[in-house]
């Protein structure tokens, strides 16, 4: 379960301040792109149950996805294109995905929590949290929604790509991925930047 992480007194802000959580999946794989989602959780409806992502089978996450997207203030999934991240790093598509999640929230939040050691350049006021999806919930909600919503477009890429396994390991370097690249090659979805990538192509 979520351990609250304690706010210094010069931090705290007004109750009625909109608070939105971001974070990001998809920064390990050697396929696909980085998802990324925003979530400013409803004040009146509490979700039971949130966690990192990675602490959830796909069961408990599927309902807790249900859960956050019918009771959320606000909710919102963007993504950062295997293309932008071979362009400008992981790390920086991962900003970049969770800068576009924010800004298309439907509520603009006056404060946001980024999961990890850093923020996007915006204008929004923030705090990076490392590990923030284990301490706030509206971080934990947002990696839950992103980690859903990218399986599921790994899922789809199964079917576009066959051969890859992309439904079963969702383009991470598994072993079976791993076998599946040096048979097949790179396919459009790889990432070329990345070095099991990059070393098929030289």
């Amino acid at each position: 379960m979520i351990k609250e992480l304690q706010i210094k007194s010069g931090e705290i802000r007004a109750a009625s301040t909109l608070e939105a959580g971001t974070d990001e999946v998809g920064r390990g794989p050697l396929a696909g792109d980085v998802v990324a989602a925003a979530v400013i959780l409803h004040p009146d409806r509490r979700v039971i149950g949130l966690m990192d992502s990675k602490q959830l089978n796909e069961r408990q996450r599927l309902h807790l996805y249900t859960q956050i997207t019918e009771n959320a203030y606000s909710w919102a999934v963007a993504r950062a294109s295997v293309f932008e991240i071979d362009e400008v790093n992981i790390l920086q598509a991962s900003l970049l995905a969770m800068h576009r999640a924010v800004d298309i929230l439907d509520q603009k939040p006056d404060f946001v929590y980024v999961d990890g050691k850093y923020s996007p350049k915006w204008q929004y006021p923030s705090r990076a949290i490392v590990k923030g999806d284990s301490l706030m919930p509206c971080i934990a909600a947002a990696s839950i929604i992103a980690k859903v919503t990218r399986d599921w477009d790994m899922k789809e890429l199964d079917k576009t790509f066959p051969g890859y396994g992309f439904a079963q390991h969702k383009g991470y370097p598994t072993s079976m991925h791993l076998k599946a690249l040096k048979n097949l090659g790179p396919c459009k979805i790889h990432r070329r930047s990345f070095a099991p990538v990059a070393k098929l192509l030289d």
